[in-house]
């Protein structure tokens, strides 16, 4: 299949795939021994956790109202987890964690093309927030409620995936593919834009707005607000003469 082959992390992002890596972090804790069991159950709990949550809320669901979504017993339940915190916690660091190696993983030859890396970053997030959708809105949605601790998974999380986008940023700026003042803010100013896809869904799709006509206008936004042109300003310019863009690259794990 095309897509698979132009886009490998696609298998890693099944619910199964997910489930069979929170087993791996949280072996320890999960009791039930046969792995292929756990995976399913998993699936069962996660699945029901994010509809139930999409509908009521994470914090106003309850493990009763879960096992019964779920088919399980609560007892079946706290074999996989002692209490609601530790499940919004294999959650969170699930979509975290998957979301920053996918971003990470990008194509040895995007390495010294920026502007083709950027392309590829902002591609990439949109539709890895479409293939784990449930995951990415309950992140999004329920991040106000959060504990400290798993609210600094989300933070570090989003800071994560914004470093990268910064990096490559930062690297376009030193070759003189962008123009950008501050590469970490820039990052920051294109998350919402990534995020708006996933979190206002029915706004597109009452407006019939595929994915790709999606992707493509925001990398077009993107590619003109970073237009290199600009870089020929004398502000731009004293900049660059000063080495302040290669700082900035080294930074965010450029050439230095």
């Amino acid at each position: 299949m095309q897509v698979a082959r132009d886009r490998p992390w696609m298998v890693a992002v099944t619910m199964e795939a997910s489930c069979a890596r929170i087993l791996e972090r949280h072996r320890t804790a999960i009791r039930v021994q046969k792995a292929d069991v756990a995976i399913i159950n998993l699936a069962r709990i996660i699945e029901a956790t994010l509809k139930l949550s999409n509908k009521k809320g994470f914090h106003a669901t309850s493990l009763r109202e879960l096992a019964k979504a779920s088919g399980l017993s609560m007892g079946a339940l706290y074999s996989y987890f002692d209490n609601k915190t530790t499940l919004l916690s294999m959650i969170l660091r699930e979509v975290g964690s998957t979301a920053v190696q996918v971003l990470k993983a990008s194509p040895d030859h995007l390495t010294n093309d920026p502007r083709a890396h950027l392309a590829w970053a902002i591609d990439t997030h949109i539709r890895l927030s479409e293939a784990m959708q449930p995951w990415f809105v309950f992140s999004f949605m329920e991040a106000k409620s959060f504990p400290p601790a798993e609210r600094k998974i989300a933070i570090d999380a989003e800071a994560a995936t914004e470093e990268i986008f910064a990096g490559v940023i930062a690297r376009g700026v030193v070759s003189g593919n962008f123009s950008a003042d501050e590469a970490g803010l820039t990052a920051s100013l294109i998350k919402p834009l990534l995020q708006d896809w996933y979190v206002k869904r029915t706004k597109y799709r009452r407006r019939g707005t595929s994915i790709e006509t999606y992707i493509a206008s925001v990398t077009r936004f993107i590619e003109a607000a970073l237009a290199a042109e600009t870089a020929r300003t004398p502000r731009a310019m004293e900049r660059k003469a000063s080495g302040q863009g290669v700082e900035a690259a080294g930074a965010y794990g450029g050439p230095r």
